[in-house]
């Protein structure tokens, strides 16, 4: 039995939807779907049973491998970088996959957790990854910290081991619907090109940097979900490792990748970034790889625009849009 939690939401989603090509059906999903349209994310997968998260750890925390499972891919969470309740971050980010990390250390399951490329903060300490990294980290916000904290913890702990915690960097790709103003910037460029034929991207407010400039690791969700599967077939490989395309691309290259997806003339306008942002945003990430690869992963990445264009045509343009 393999247990995800999380399983429901944009990368979890992605994640069974891998276990499955693999012929992995023995799956408990793990989430919190209450009035949500994430539900709408399972609706293609296979699974045993499914579970809500509060139950879940109530159960763990009797004692016992209750569940039979074997291996545990613990990617849910508060995933919004605007929350502010940092109480809510902390119990339900840090507390519950501290319990979680716990009790898959009690009985002998691989664990592979969901860290983020937001622990980096502003990039200035850069993003080399690495439990030896962790203490120069400043996170800019509650989701980054509550992030990194587990990370701190497991480390703390001597977890790393066997524990695979995966910092993603800008993940887009299907299943992220529910996500509301936290979905990547290809989905909205695509739903604003469908509803009026022009995109908004911000202008940027750094000497030397035109505006739709500014650069990210854009990574597909289908090579995320590539790189679990490889960790829970390769148990020994433990430590904290980024997961990124390895490229860093401007927002201005992503949004013509849609454009040329939709087989529709560019049409990009650039608006004034809000002031609240300005100071503390961020120029460029980009996901050294080293570390993924030096363990063994030989995995290609998708490029932006093979992955764009995968995107749009099988599922934005598609009547079914979900993996």
């Amino acid at each position: 039995m393999l247990i995800v939690t999380g399983g429901a939401g944009f990368l979890g989603s992605a994640v069974l939807w891998k276990l499955n090509e693999m012929g992995r059906e023995d799956i408990l999903v793990v989430d919190n779907l209450s009035i949500s349209e994430k539900w709408r994310n399972l609706v293609n997968r296979r699974y045993v049973d499914y579970v809500n998260k509060s139950e879940f750890l109530s159960r763990i925390q009797g004692g016992g491998n209750i569940f039979g499972a074997t291996a545990v891919v613990h990617l849910g969470a508060c995933s919004s970088t605007t929350e502010r309740d940092a109480d809510y971050l902390y119990a339900n980010n840090t507390r519950f996959s501290i319990e979680l990390c716990r009790f898959c250390q009690e009985h002998g399951l691989r664990m592979v957790n969901a860290s983020s490329a937001a622990t980096y903060g502003d990039g200035s300490q850069g993003f080399e990854d690495g439990a030896e990294s962790l203490d120069d980290l400043k996170p800019m916000n509650m989701y980054g910290y509550s992030k990194h904290l587990f990370d701190l913890a497991a480390r703390r702990e001597g977890w790393l081991d066997n524990v695979a915690s995966l910092k993603f960097f800008n993940v887009y790709g299907p299943n992220e619907y529910h996500k509301g103003d936290m979905m990547s910037v290809a989905c909205k460029a695509f739903t604003q090109i469908r509803q009026g034929g022009t995109v908004k991207l911000f202008k940027s407010h750094r000497e030397g940097v035109e505006d739709g400039g500014q650069l990210r690791d854009f990574v597909y969700v289908k090579d995320c979900a590539d790189v679990v599967w490889w960790l829970l077939e390769n148990p020994h490989v433990g430590g904290v490792f980024n997961v990124g395309s390895g490229k860093a691309r401007s927002f201005k290259g992503l949004v013509r990748a849609v454009f040329s997806a939709m087989e529709l003339p560019e049409s990009i306008d650039y608006v004034d970034m809000p002031e609240a942002i300005r100071e503390t945003y961020q120029y460029y990430t980009q996901a050294p790889m080293a570390r993924l690869r030096g363990a063994g992963y030989d995995g290609e990445f998708t490029s932006l625009e093979d992955g764009v264009r995968d995107y749009v045509a099988r599922y934005l343009s598609a009547g079914d849009r979900y993996l």
